[in-house]
C-alpha cells in the first residue's frame, strides 16, 4: 500500500484509493471469533466468509461507500462533510493480528455507528485522513460574501446559528458606523 506523509502528525497516510476490501487477516480473526460458537461454528463462520468476500470499500473526494453481502446487499454511502466522529477499535484478536476496526459516526438517529469499516492494518492513518477530509469539508462551506447582507444567504445551507452571528455582526458594525458619524459632526451620544 503507498503512504502518503502526514505534515501535522507525523505519521504515514495511507493510499485510501487502495483500500478496496479488507486485509486477509480479518479471515483468520473471523475464524477464531466464530470457534468460540462451538456448535454454531459451521454457520457462523459461513456468514462472516460471505462478509469477507463480499465486503468493499471505496474512498473518493466526496465520501466513502462501503458494500456487502450476496442475496442481501447493503450499501453504506457517507459524505466527509456529514461525519460527526471517529472510534478506532482494537481489540485483544485484533491487537494480535495488527488489525483495527474503524467506526464512523454521524448525526443520524442512532446510537451505534453509521459504518463500521473493518479489517484495516493502518488505522490511525485511516482516522486522521478521515478527520482531514472532514474538518475540509466542514471548512470549505460557501459563506456569504462580506458585502452582501447576511440574510440573503440560502438558509437551508448554513447554520442558523451562524446566520444569527453574521446578522449581529452587521448589526454592530452599523451602529458603530452611526456612532462614528455622530462622533465626527461633535454631537454626544445618546
Amino acid at each position: 500500500m503507498m503512504q502518503q506523509p502526514d505534515q501535522t502528525l507525523g505519521r504515514p497516510i495511507p493510499d485510501t484509493r487502495s483500500i478496496t476490501q479488507p486485509d486477509p487477516a480479518l479471515l483468520t480473526y473471523y475464524l477464531v471469533v466464530s470457534l468460540f460458537t462451538l456448535i454454531g461454528f459451521p454457520i457462523v463462520f459461513g456468514l462472516a466468509y460471505i462478509r469477507y468476500k463480499t465486503l468493499r470499500y471505496r474512498f473518493d473526494d466526496e465520501g466513502i461507500w462501503m458494500g456487502w453481502g450476496l442475496l442481501f446487499r447493503r450499501e453504506v454511502t457517507l459524505t466527509y462533510r456529514r461525519i460527526q466522529d471517529i472510534h478506532v477499535h482494537r481489540n485483544i484478536f485484533h491487537r494480535w493480528l495488527g488489525l483495527s476496526t474503524i467506526d464512523v459516526q454521524t448525526a443520524a438517529g442512532g446510537s451505534g455507528p453509521q459504518m463500521r469499516i473493518e479489517g484495516v492494518r493502518e488505522a490511525d492513518g485511516l482516522r486522521d485522513f478521515l478527520y482531514e477530509r472532514m474538518r475540509g469539508a466542514k471548512s470549505h462551506a460557501p459563506a456569504a460574501p462580506a458585502s452582501e447582507p447576511a440574510t440573503h444567504a440560502a438558509p437551508a445551507a448554513e447554520d442558523a446559528s451562524l446566520l444569527l452571528l453574521r446578522e449581529l455582526r452587521a448589526s454592530v458594525d452599523r451602529l458603530a458606523d452611526r456612532l462614528d458619524a455622530l462622533a465626527g459632526r461633535g454631537e454626544t451620544r445618546p
